[in-house]
């Protein structure tokens, strides 16, 4: 008798055990050792299209991992491409992108809070999630799976910092032994939002937090200083013949004030100091020029650290056709 319930019991275990398997292989998950993609690069490299092509041909979505894109209304001056998104006449699906109003504050908290809901919603019908973005602290926030936590704000704090200059706001940013994301703190109320997280964090003494586990794929496009300057510069000047100053002017007219605009930084500082009059038309676009090839050089130094503090990441020539980096991308996937 109590052979034949162990018998029953191993014959039901191994029933059940069938169906979890076949349950996994149907969402693809025993097929593949990667349950996240994620394409990285500086700006102007290529990364949507490459996306938005990986996308359409694993039949799953996008989510942006970008701290500007999630704004409506500016649409230029973050480099969206929407139109990017259609293959063939099909739309590619993309989240986290035109979510909020442009002059909110959105941050990294927000963002790791947004991303969980549209992965484990994607994840659960049985996709591969691309994940796209060139924000580095969100991209490592993710990658590296430390759950960051909402700070408020530090009224004390913010009146202290008021007068200091920029370069006064970097050095006391400095000082802390973890900095905040400063690939985007090129104006002093981000630099002051940067200080007062990490002052929350000293005072707090906050930890890292608990992550869902997550094995990505992590594809960066390579491009040369040269190509990248080349086309930096080329699609500003598309972007302003597209009536870039026209969606500053138009953002200013819905009720966005100056120096909210101001906050988001490069594009939209610029062309913002240049509709009220703060600069010369030249000036702006020369300034503006220098400051986004800047960018995009630190923005390569936040991913080689990246690299460094232990997230591999896989390097691609920008150049190659696009099917060549999808095969590429394929031979990765499929590895052993």
């Amino acid at each position: 008798m109590y052979s034949n319930n162990i018998q029953n019991y191993n014959f039901l275990w191994s029933i059940q055990t069938f169906c979890v398997i076949l349950y996994f292989i149907s969402k693809g998950f025993l097929m593949r050792p990667y349950n996240l993609i994620t394409i990285l690069g500086p700006t102007a490299c290529g990364k949507t299209s490459l996306a938005v092509a990986l996308a359409n041909r694993l039949q799953t979505d996008i989510i942006s991992a970008d701290s500007r894109q999630v704004y409506r209304s500016m649409d230029l001056g973050t480099g969206k491409d929407l139109a990017d998104y259609m293959v063939d006449g099909h739309p590619v699906p993309y989240h986290l992108i035109d979510i909020v109003d442009a002059g909110y504050k959105y941050n990294v908290f927000e963002f790791q809070r947004d991303f969980l809901e549209v992965y484990n919603t994607l994840l659960n019908v049985g996709k591969l999630p691309v994940m796209c973005g060139g924000t580095g602290m969100y991209l490592e926030s993710v990658l590296r799976g430390y759950r960051l936590v909402e700070v408020p704000e530090n009224k004390e704090l913010r009146e202290r910092l008021a007068d200091k200059s920029l370069d006064e706001l970097t050095l006391i940013l400095a000082e802390y032994k973890q900095l905040h994301n400063t690939t985007d703190v090129d104006t002093c109320k981000r630099a002051i939002r940067a200080i007062e997280i990490e002052e929350y964090y000293r005072i707090n003494d906050v930890n890292t937090r608990e992550f869902p586990a997550i094995n990505s794929l992590t594809i960066g496009l390579d491009v040369s200083r040269e190509v990248r300057r080349e086309r930096i510069s080329r699609r500003l000047r598309e972007r302003l013949e597209q009536g870039m100053v026209d969606e500053v002017r138009s953002i200013l007219a819905s009720g966005v004030s100056p120096d909210d605009l101001i906050y988001y930084g490069l594009e939209y500082k610029y062309l913002t100091l240049y509709v009220i009059g703060k600069m010369t038309y030249d000036d702006m676009v020369g300034q503006l020029e220098i400051a986004i090839h800047q960018f995009a050089k630190r923005q390569m130094t936040y991913f080689r650290g990246m690299e460094r503090r232990g997230v591999p990441i896989c390097w691609i020539d920008a150049s190659l056709p696009m099917e060549d980096k999808l095969d590429c991308i394929n031979r990765l996937l499929t590895e052993k």
